[in-house]
C-alpha cells in the first residue's frame, strides 16, 4: 500500500538522520580520541588498548544484544539505549583523567553494540516496502555524510576554540538531535514490523523456524573470508606514506574521498541488489582482491583506482551485505542474525587486519597470495550460498 510505503520511506530517512548526526558525534571523537587520551596522561599502550577494547566490545557484544532483542522484541528500547550512550562523547569535556575518558569512550562503543542489531532489524522491516538494497543504501548515504562532516566539525571547533573541552562541547547539539530524531521516528512508526507483510498478515508463530537456515551460515562464512582479505585503509595509507608517494597531510583528505565514494556508490549498488539479488555480491571478493594489487604500487594513478575500489567495497559492506541478512534470516530471528553477522564481520576485521598487517611487515611478497586464498574461499562459499538459495527458492 502507498501509505505503508510512505511510512517506510519516512522511517528510513529519519533513521538515516539519526545515524548521520550520530556519526558526527562519534566519528569526531574517534578522530581525536588518541591525542585526547595522551593529553590526559595516557601512554601509547593505553591508547591502543582502549581503542582495541572498544572495537572488540562494539562488535562482540552484538551477538548477545541481537539474541536478547529477538527474545524481548524490544527493538526501540535497545535502539534508544544504544543511541543514548552516544551522549558519553560530549561528556568527555568533563573528563578529568584518562581513566574517565577511557570509560566514556568504551561505553559509547558498547552503545553501538546494543543499538546496531535492533536498528538494522527496524530498517529491514522498512526496506521491505522500498527494496532492501535501496533502503539500506539511502541509510548508508546519510550515514556517510555524517562520517565526513564529523571530523570537519571538530576541526572547526578546535580552530575557533583551541582546546579539547570546547571542541567536545560543540557535540552536544548533534548528540541531542540524535535522540530527537529517534524519538520522532518512534512516534511516526511505533511498530515497524507491521511494514513487513509476513507479520502484518499475521504469520503463525508456530510455523516459524527456531534456528537460522543453513544458507545463513554459508553467508556468514562468505562474510568472514571476504572481509578478512580486505586491506584496511590505515595499512594502505601507511604504505603510501612510507614509500613517499603521498604526503601525510593528504591522508585525511584521501580518506574523506573514500568515504564520499562509499556514499555515492551505495545508492548504485543498492539499486543493483534490488534488481539482481545476491548475485551482485560476487563483486566483493573480486574488488577486494584488486585493492592490494592496485594500492601497493608506486603509481599514483593505480593508487587512485585502489581508493575508488576501497570506497566501493565499503559501500557494498554497509548496504547490500546488510540487506542480504534480512533476505536470508527469517523475521523472528533477524536481530539474532544481525548480531551474528556483525560479530563475524568484526572478528574478520580484527583477525584479517592483524594477519595482513603482520605480512606487510614481515613477508610482503606473501600478502597478495593470502588475500587471493581468502577471496577464493569467499567466492566458493558464495557460490554454494547462491546455489542453495536457488535450489530452495
Amino acid at each position: 500500500m502507498k501509505t505503508e510505503r510512505n511510512a517506510a520511506l519516512s522511517l528510513i530517512l529519519l533513521m538515516g538522520l539519526v545515524s548521520a548526526f550520530g556519526d558526527i558525534v562519534y566519528e569526531s571523537a574517534r578522530s581525536i580520541s588518541g591525542p585526547y587520551l595522551a593529553f590526559l596522561g595516557a601512554s601509547a599502550v593505553v591508547v591502543g588498548a582502549v581503542a582495541g577494547l572498544g572495537e572488540f566490545l562494539g562488535y562482540g557484544l552484538r551477538l548477545l544484544s541481537g539474541y536478547l532483542t529477538d527474545r524481548t522484541r524490544a527493538y526501540w528500547v535497545a535502539t534508544f539505549v544504544g543511541y543514548g550512550l552516544i551522549l558519553c562523547i560530549p561528556f568527555l569535556a568533563f573528563a578529568g583523567s584518562w581513566q574517565a575518558a577511557a570509560v566514556l569512550l568504551i561505553l559509547e562503543r558498547i552503545g553501538k553494540a546494543i543499538r546496531s542489531p535492533a536498528r538494522d532489524t527496524i530498517l529491514s522491516h522498512a526496506t521491505h516496502q522500498t527494496g532492501r538494497g535501496w533502503g539500506f543504501a539511502v541509510h548508508e548515504f546519510l550515514d556517510q555524510i555524517g562520517a565526513i562532516l564529523g571530523p570537519l566539525v571538530l576541526s572547526l571547533a578546535f580552530f575557533m576554540s583551541g582546546n579539547y573541552r570546547s571542541g567536545f562541547h560543540w557535540l552536544w547539539l548533534p548528540a541531542v538531535l540524535v535522540i530527537g530524531f529517534l524519538a520522532f521516528a518512534r512516534w511516526k512508526v511505533p511498530n515497524p514490523e507491521t511494514l513487513e507483510s509476513d507479520i502484518s498478515q499475521g504469520a503463525d508463530p508456530a510455523n516459524q523456524q527456531t534456528s537460522l537456515p543453513l544458507t545463513f551460515w554459508h553467508y556468514a562464512g562468505f562474510t568472514f573470508f571476504s572481509v578478512a582479505g580486505f586491506v584496511s585503509f590505515p595499512l594502505l595509507s601507511l604504505y603510501w606514506v612510507k614509500e613517499g608517494i603521498v604526503q601525510p597531510a593528504w591522508i585525511p583528505s584521501l580518506y574523506a574521498i573514500a568515504m564520499g565514494v562509499d556514499a555515492v556508490i551505495a545508492l548504485a549498488v543498492g539499486k543493483l541488489y534490488d534488481r539482481f539479488g545476491l548475485s551482485t555480491l560476487f563483486a566483493v571478493p573480486l574488488f577486494t582482491l584488486l585493492i592490494p594489487l592496485s594500492g601497493f604500487t608506486q603509481s599514483r594513478i593505480w593508487i587512485g583506482i585502489s581508493l575508488l575500489l576501497w570506497g566501493t567495497v565499503m559501500a557494498v559492506h554497509e548496504t547490500t551485505m546488510r540487506a542480504a541478512v534480512a533476505d536470508i534470516a527469517q523475521i523472528n530471528k533477524r536481530a539474532t542474525g544481525y548480531g551474528i553477522f556483525n560479530t563475524i564481520y568484526g572478528a574478520a576485521w580484527f583477525i584479517g587486519g592483524s594477519l595482513l598487517g603482520w605480512l606487510y611487515q614481515s613477508a610482503m611478497s606473501l600478502l597478495l597470495w593470502v588475500v587471493l586464498i581468502l577471496e577464493i574461499f569467499a567466492a566458493v562459499l558464495f557460490w554454494l550460498l547462491v546455489r542453495r538459495k536457488e535450489t530452495f527458492a
